[in-house]
């Protein structure tokens, strides 16, 4: 699954660099914002539960895909939303959001045998916006890349937190 440790580390480069400008954003918020770029891969869960069993259960037609789109990723950063204090919403919403964008921006990138990616922005259009095809999900060296640059980042903001000290 080196696609999926990619966009946490894509996700946990973007948190940290944004922690040192805002001096709320702890590791916490950090690891909120890791879990956000998780959101439109919850659509695996097609591979344990079919989406025409909920479906039927339902008594609607359902795909588990939708929620690898705009419109399912804010629909799931909403769910995530409700499910803290009042307090922390207005942050758990802005770091759900920014890990899940970086998630359906990585996405975009992926090559593609049609040259075009999946409908993107899914409620709003059908689109299906071209893709430079940059890498496979199965590419190890995305993930080796996003890591080293996950852990330069993690050192840089160590080492200046020491020196600052």
């Amino acid at each position: 699954m080196p696609d999926l440790l990619s966009h946490a580390f894509i996700a946990f480069t973007l948190c940290t660099l944004l922690a040192r400008r805002y001096g709320w954003l702890t590791n916490e918020y950090v690891t909120v914002g890791m879990a956000g770029a998780f959101i439109p891969d919850m659509a695996k869960v097609k591979l344990v539960v079919d989406g025409a069993a909920v479906g039927a259960a339902l008594d609607l037609p359902f795909n588990w895909f939708g929620i690898h789109t705009l419109g399912g990723a804010v629909v799931s950063v909403l769910i995530g939303v409700v499910a803290v204090t009042r307090e922390d919403r207005r942050r758990v919403l802005a770091l759900l959001s920014l890990g899940a964008a970086s998630h359906l921006l990585a996405d975009a990138l992926l090559f593609k045998a049609s040259g075009r990616s999946y409908p993107l922005f899914w409620p709003l259009t059908q689109y299906h916006p071209p893709t430079p095809g940059l890498y496979l999900s199965t590419d190890l060296w995305v993930a080796g890349a996003t890591g080293a640059v996950a852990a330069a980042t993690w050192l840089a903001v160590r080492w200046r937190a020491s020196t600052a000290a």
